[in-house]
């Protein structure tokens, strides 16, 4: 497992032979297995290590038999429809998913192709916390082999967002740091050594999950937006001329990187987008000129991410674009600076709330520059939305500031006295739940790297 290489061809195209058997070869038995384990832990996120254990060794084994030299050309296709009927059997060992049954619907080919493209969604956040190091010593000693394909597992499964080259780098150095450290007679000074130099690469595979996971599920468009909206939150006086080239900077590093089976690519875009922000923004605002001091890159770029949003400042009252701005060429421009004034004179808007005011406002243009009159629909919803905008985004600015400020249990007795004002006539039990639900979404999707799928469905 120390060994896997640097350059992870494998696809988890699992019933193209060609593809399969040449992965095989040039990897040999061990990292394909590997690299198998990695495949099938991200697309099925959700499986348990007992289940993506059997996939593996079905997958492993059918490689193994039938990319042998002289294997007959049909042991292939013999095994993986095999495969494919003990998928759809009702006891199926393997990761269960919504569509297997849809997919057992079909026949030869088009079910073996079906199968392989299921998926499960992304962990919304990694759950994966690393035990102590006696427990992991523990582990290891008992059985290392089983220690590795777990941490394999836990690691690609709750990270499966993360760029593909991350999680075999990331995973060599931390079996190799417990190989290490288990037998050292200094055990606790090892580890902590170890860890220190694994720290960026752990922080780059952490980063690359998050930014990755939003990328997949805003689509490139909409990333720039949240990124731009998330930079003005942290220097709002910086301009839209400034920031807004930055998060076009961030979403092609996405673009490019997420899906790249290059393993120096996040590393190597993310630093040079580093370089870029800490050369437009250091002059803006101290605490970015602050991040922008170290030697090292990567680090300057995870001290950005964590900046909390700065106070807001006295900004004259930004210019709304005209219906004609919004209907024209250039219309997505105008209402994504219209949005990024709105961000930044809210800086305790959390994402999910942006992001959820981007889809209007994308509906709105849509729905209206599509009709006779667009400018009477336009005034119409302005209208509408200057009656009922105002209250929300005050309710949310106040949820997550104060959750960002204050210590938990404050910030429950803060808005448990907050509900019991705004809704006296609720019940206890009302109460509670109303409590208990804004809690949760405040504590899920008032941070930064709040998971965007969820916190959409909990606005």
């Amino acid at each position: 497992l120390l060994t896997i290489p640097p350059f992870p061809a494998f696809t988890g195209k699992a019933y193209v032979r060609e593809k399969v058997c040449q992965e095989y070869r040039m990897l040999g038995k061990e990292n394909f297995r590997t690299l198998t384990i990695i495949a099938n832990s991200r697309k099925y996120s959700n499986g348990t290590f007992e289940e993506i254990g059997h996939l593996v060794r079905e997958i492993v084994s059918l490689a193994e038999t039938c990319c042998a030299d002289g294997a007959n050309p049909s042991c292939y296709d013999a095994g993986s429809t095999a495969l494919s009927v003990k998928s759809c059997s009702a006891d199926s060992p393997f990761p269960e998913h919504p569509s297997t049954a849809e997919c057992c619907g079909h026949e030869g080919l088009e079910r073996k192709l079906c199968l392989a493209a299921l998926r499960h969604p992304p962990q919304p956040l990694p759950r994966y916390l690393q035990p102590s190091n006696e427990e992991l010593c523990q582990a290891f000693r008992q059985d290392p082999r089983e220690f590795a394909d777990r941490f394999l597992y836990e690691c690609a499964s709750s990270y499966s967002q993360a760029s593909l080259p991350l999680l075999p780098g990331s995973t060599r150095t931390f079996l190799s740091m417990v190989s290490t450290c288990c037998i050292s007679p200094a055990a606790t000074a090892c580890f902590l050594k170890e860890k220190l130099e694994r720290k960026a690469l752990s922080l780059l595979t952490l980063t690359s999950n998050r930014i990755c996971s939003r990328f997949s599920a805003y689509g490139k468009d909409k990333f720039t937006f949240s990124y731009l909206a998330s930079l003005a939150q942290k220097v709002p006086t910086a301009s839209f001329e400034d920031l807004f080239p930055l998060a076009e900077d961030a979403a092609e590093v996405s673009s490019q990187c997420c899906d790249s089976v290059a393993e120096d690519c996040m590393q190597k875009e993310l630093s040079e987008h580093t370089a870029k922000a800490c050369a437009t923004l250091s002059a803006r605002d101290g605490r970015f000129a602050d991040c922008c001091k170290g030697k090292n890159l990567m680090e300057n770029y995870f001290c950005i991410l964590a900046l909390p949003p700065a106070p807001a400042p006295k900004l004259p009252e930004a210019p709304e674009p005209t219906n004609k701005e919004l209907c024209g060429k250039e219309g997505a421009l105008h209402a994504t600076r219209s949005l990024f004034e709105l961000a930044r004179r809210h800086p305790s808007l959390p994402d999910a709330v942006l992001a959820k005011l981007y889809d209007s406002s994308e509906k709105i243009q849509g729905e209206c520059c599509s009709t006779k009159d667009p400018s009477a629909c336009l005034d119409s919803k302005r209208k509408q939305m200057g009656a009922e905008l105002p209250p929300f985004l005050e309710k949310a600015s106040r949820l997550c500031g104060q959750y960002n400020k204050l210590p938990f249990l404050d910030f429950k007795k803060r808005l448990r006295e907050s509900l019991t004002q705004t809704v006296p006539e609720a019940s206890p039990v009302l109460l509670e739940q109303l409590l208990e639900q804004r809690a949760s979404f405040a504590s899920t999707c008032c941070t930064p790297d709040a998971p965007p799928l969820l916190c959409a469905s909990k606005v």
